[in-house]
């Protein structure tokens, strides 16, 4: 029982864990943190075609940058419905024309959004710290590039993948928190700690807009307490549906469903609209997280 005049901390605030990528660590619990998303493929359900050069690649990321962005994740290959998927080839091709003239002028930590073994070893030897993998599935051959290069990795459930299998008549809650302890328990075994992995329980990839709502509602239950947590909503189908926005209207919303996510305890959220998301989040950790 809490003494009088004692708050209670939540559990974020009283473990203070890492997650820990190629070049260094965040300290969970001190902030929330923000991926910048960084597409320079032409077909991005949101910005498709918008950053498609290097150069506007390179100004977008520098501007994230001082809007306060933590991580740019640069993402090759849409993950959008129905989008073709490029080959671990053509990926490669595209990644090799950004990600060097990227990680040498912008100082910041960079991610690669791949599920491509050969793609994520070709970063992480040119800048890259942190493995962005939507696969849904647990890859040796990913896991030893991890461990190989002792990256951070973020591990999604992804609800595409996850339906083929699915025989159980369960919530996505218990889904999702079932996946995410097989996949520690695999990494574990594989000798990949906790502190390297972050977890995405993959907004977006359910197919249903009410488990979507459910992910976002059950963050302080699906969240694992013993690595980092990631919610990537940014303008996705959810946003639209809920708040009734189209365009760039849908950042509010955004950072409605971002702020709630915080109160439940996710450590990064992944967005388009960094300065919006950093603003609007400043005084959510001041006010969930007490810092000051």
């Amino acid at each position: 029982m809490l003494k009088q005049g004692q708050r209670f901390s939540p559990f974020w605030a009283i473990n203070k864990l890492k997650f820990i990528h190629k070049n260094g660590f965040f300290e969970l619990g001190k902030k929330t943190y923000i991926m910048g998303i960084l597409n320079v493929t032409p077909d991005s359900f949101y910005d498709g075609g918008k950053y498609n050069s290097p150069q506007k690649a390179l100004e977008q990321a520098f501007k994230m940058v001082q809007d306060g962005a933590d991580i740019i994740d640069i993402g090759a290959n849409s993950t959008r419905p129905n989008a073709e998927v490029l080959s671990a080839e053509e990926e490669l091709n595209i990644i090799k024309e950004y990600i060097p003239f990227l990680t040498d002028k912008v100082n910041t930590v960079f991610s690669v959004d791949t599920f491509y073994p050969e793609v994520a070893e070709y970063a992480l030897n040119n800048g890259v710290s942190v493995i962005n993998d939507v696969s849904g599935v647990f890859n040796p051959q990913m896991a030893e590039t991890v461990k190989k290069y002792n990256c951070g990795w973020v591990i999604m459930y992804n609800g595409r993948v996850q339906r083929k299998n699915d025989t159980e008549n369960t919530s996505v809650t218990e889904k999702v928190s079932a996946f995410f302890s097989e996949m520690l328990e695999k990494c574990s075994d594989f000798g990949i700690p906790p502190e390297r992995i972050m977890l995405d329980a993959g907004i977006g990839f359910t197919g249903s807009f009410g488990e979507d709502i459910e992910i976002i509602k059950n963050t302080d239950i699906i969240k694992n307490k013993s690595c980092a947590y990631l919610t990537a909503l940014s303008n996705k189908r959810v946003i639209k549906n809920s708040s009734g926005a189209e365009g760039d209207d849908k950042v509010y919303g955004t950072v409605a469903a971002n702020v709630f996510a915080v109160s439940g305890g996710t450590d990064f959220v992944r967005v388009h609209n960094v300065r919006e998301n950093r603003l609007a989040l400043n005084t959510a950790d001041r006010i969930i997280r007490g810092i000051l």
